[in-house]
């Protein structure tokens, strides 16, 4: 099976860069923006890196089914017989997209058992790609560059700490965990972005005190605990797991790279 998934790697970011042209195509056009029933934002964007993807998908892996934030709407009773399927985001920081802050992704994961073990976050604006899959190793790519292996990286002793935190979606469990963690450092960063910045050690932890959706950090999570990071419940400390129960939402949850602090101490009292 992994032999499987590691010969996918190519294609599939082949995919997400093909996914971000289209986006690209729509991102320098007057757009329109609509509602999703849950009020958050959609575009033709959103819409046609979707179908590239599912087709792309669809014909490098007849067999294995598709969930897409764009196509969710699937029955537990359905998905809960699969034990792999991929899980796509194809447009990751539509507010962001909408802002025209280039802080936006195509997220593409496969999921083997609940857990992710392969992924690809792409963002369109600049052509940067993570990608990883386990077995493999964990890469980050820039335009006209080789990929170069990425690793999480141990705090140092003496220094703040380095935070990353949702643009968009911040709120007040962010700044309560950062109060209580003491003298940091926080940026603030749309999309999945945040995990891979952990996941380079370009930053030490990213704590989500708010909703996110599955589709949001799988792709993500396989780059984060390729490069020897984790990405846990805020509330249980065990890793996040796919496709375990009816609903998609994810719960709190902390995204680390040094696994000495309790980085679960901070976390404020969950709602």
């Amino acid at each position: 099976m992994r032999d499987d998934w590691i010969t996918w790697l190519e294609p599939v970011r082949s995919l997400a860069a093909e996914a971000s042209a289209r986006i690209l195509e729509i991102y320098a056009t007057a757009f329109d923006v609509t509602a999703k029933d849950d009020n958050s934002p959609l575009t033709a964007a959103d819409l046609a890196s979707h179908q590239t993807i599912v087709a792309g998908l669809r014909a490098l892996t007849p067999g294995i089914p598709i969930l897409s934030e764009e196509s969710a709407a699937i029955p537990f009773t359905e998905r809960r017989q699969w034990r792999r399927y991929w899980l796509v985001d194809p447009l990751d920081g539509t507010k962001e997209f909408v802002k025209r802050n280039g802080e936006f992704t195509v997220n593409i994961a496969l999921i083997e058992e609940y857990e992710p073990v392969l992924g690809v976050v792409r963002v369109p604006v600049t052509g940067l790609c993570y990608f990883a899959a386990r077995g493999y190793g964990a890469f980050c790519e820039e335009p006209g560059q080789l990929p170069q292996a990425i690793s999480v990286k141990p705090l140092t002793s003496g220094q703040s700490v380095r935070v990353v935190g949702s643009k968009s979606h911040g709120g007040p469990g962010l700044q309560q965990f950062v109060a209580a963690l003491g003298s940091h450092q926080l940026v603030t960063i749309g999309s999945s972005l945040k995990l891979c910045q952990v996941a380079e050690g370009a930053a030490d932890v990213y704590p989500r005190m708010g909703p996110t959706s599955e589709w949001d950090t799988a792709a993500a999570q396989a780059i984060v605990e390729v490069a020897g990071g984790r990405v846990v419940s805020a509330e249980t400390g065990e890793p996040l797991r796919y496709n375990t129960r009816d609903s998609l939402l994810n719960p709190w949850f902390i995204v680390y790279g040094d696994a000495t602090r309790n980085w679960l101490s901070y976390v404020p009292s969950n709602p």
